[in-house]
């Protein structure tokens, strides 16, 4: 059963509560009214952006005083403000108290035509400041629109800890590069190139600042690449076996710089939103016993996509190099002349594990992990498998879409001398919301497993070593039927 590929429509920009701009302040004015601690923030952010500040506090805090000190592009008047101070300037800021006051502040600002912010008054506020990661010239910026300014500072030191310092550098190396690229030579496909050899670069060496030899080399792999006859990457991409937290930030960054995206069905949608919004989507599903794109006709798509000059990332579910079928692929997209990388994800077998909190290998039980599909490429039992090694006693077996074709499976290794009361587990969309896991012995899995309406992907785990989970899984099932639970 075959079906074509399907290339998803872009969606349209989700509602946004507030429209994200980051404004230039270099050589312009900004007014800033109040003197508590509150309106020193906004004065010292103000003037960190380059902007000529001029505060108006009749009894300045020692904090504001100490930052006005500090700065000098900063002018401290300690009076009043007046509605003639707003004249000419960029923005007005201000940490007011006083209802009448704050709404005055507004009206003046409004009259010269300023932008205005007010510190905890988003009715009053044209726009607002959110929680700042500096890593200038690489700025972010998060904000809940007022909603939970609390949510939005965690949300950056979790952002803090993702970007080191040294981005700074490689920020500021891209800042001072660019007119230089652009006078390359190089066409607009060569210089989008060079940027994304830039990025991974700045990755892989985040400890270290970029100096001239970095460029020079980077120009010259993209001119390199330029004259190569075909210019186009793939990049095959683990998308893990279901939960989103599971991609790794290399394939993160693939996604992010990709301009096509070839898609499993199990791929979740969360992980197609974290791609390029530009970059297509093209489902090139596969699933057993389902209407699937043929697998040489996705290795075709690869390489045509990549010829046109494309940043191609074929996103499979779990690990590529897991009944994948990668090879097939990497051997199309060599054969066309084209970069291939791949990067590894999260297979299905050790998601399986965290779920049980089980391990898959153990010193005196297992000492041996076998990775094994249950069914071959017609979808039928397969009959070449090694019985007597995937009956060893001492190892662990992984079976990959194993649920059609479990109760063969428990019978033959039975039959090949497997104990009867070998420990198994059949774990349904591991590590997803929806995960199932049933536990019992190999020889008595199928029967429960038929019980079940399984719909989802699902993973048989065998062996001693997850003694321990099946009975702390049984002691589960036993205590939930005694309470009546379905």
């Amino acid at each position: 059963m075959t079906r074509k590929p399907d290339e998803i429509p872009a969606e349209l920009m989700r509602d946004l509560a507030t429209l994200p701009v980051f404004y230039t302040l270099e050589g312009r004015r900004v007014v800033v009214a109040g003197g508590s601690e509150a309106a020193a923030w906004k004065a010292d952010l103000a003037a960190a952006a380059g902007a000529d500040v001029h505060v108006f506090a009749p009894s300045p805090s020692s904090r504001l005083q100490a930052v006005a000190a500090a700065r000098a592009r900063m002018t401290l008047v300690e009076r009043d403000w007046r509605a003639d101070d707003l004249a000419g300037s960029a923005l007005a800021l201000a940490a007011i108290e006083d209802d009448a006051e704050a709404e005055r502040f507004r009206n003046a600002a409004k009259a010269q035509g300023v932008p205005v912010n007010l510190v905890d008054r988003p009715a009053l506020s044209d726009f607002s400041i959110g929680a700042i990661v500096n890593r200038s010239p690489l700025v972010v910026g998060v904000s809940t629109g007022g909603a939970a300014p609390a949510f939005a500072q965690a949300l950056r030191a979790r952002l803090e800890t993702l970007m080191p310092a040294s981005f700074s550098a490689w920020a500021k190396a891209a800042r001072d590069w660019r007119p230089q690229v652009l006078a390359s030579g190089l066409d607009f496909l060569a210089r989008r190139d060079f940027w994304r050899r830039f990025t991974r670069e700045a990755f892989a060496r985040v400890e270290q600042a970029p100096d001239d030899r970095v460029r020079d080399a980077l120009l010259d792999e993209a001119r390199r690449a330029a004259a190569m006859p075909t210019r186009g990457r793939v990049t095959l991409v683990g998308a893990g076996p279901g939960d989103p937290e599971l991609l790794t930030l290399k394939g993160l960054r693939a996604l992010s710089n990709a301009d096509v995206v070839l898609f499993d069905d199990l791929v979740p949608a969360a992980l197609l939103d974290l791609a390029r919004r530009e970059a297509a989507r093209i489902n090139v599903g596969k699933r057993g016993y389902a209407p699937s794109v043929a697998q040489d006709e996705i290795s075709a798509l690869l390489v045509a996509l990549g010829k046109e000059g494309k940043n191609v990332v074929r996103l499979k579910g779990g690990d590529p190099m897991i009944f994948g079928r990668a090879n097939e692929e990497i051997r199309a997209i060599r054969a066309a002349g084209l970069d291939v990388e791949v990067v590894p994800g999260v297979t299905a077998a050790l998601a399986a594990a965290a779920a049980l909190e089980a391990s898959l290998t153990n010193r005196d039980t297992a000492r041996r992990v076998q990775f094994v599909t249950a069914h071959t490429s017609d979808g039928k039992f397969p009959e070449d498998i090694d019985w007597r090694a995937l009956a060893d006693a001492r190892a662990t077996t992984a079976v990959y879409m194993g649920n059609r074709t479990l109760p063969e499976l428990s019978r033959r290794l039975v039959a090949e001398g497997m104990d009867p009361t070998t420990p198994a587990f059949l774990i349904e969309r591991a590590s997803t919301p929806q995960q199932r896991v049933i536990a019992a012995t190999i020889a008595e899995l199928p029967r429960k497993a038929a019980q079940e309406p399984l719909s989802g992907p699902c993973l048989v785990l065998i062996g001693g070593t997850l003694a321990d989970a099946q009975r702390q899984y049984l002691q589960v099932s036993v205590a939930e039927t005694d309470r009546g639970s379905p």
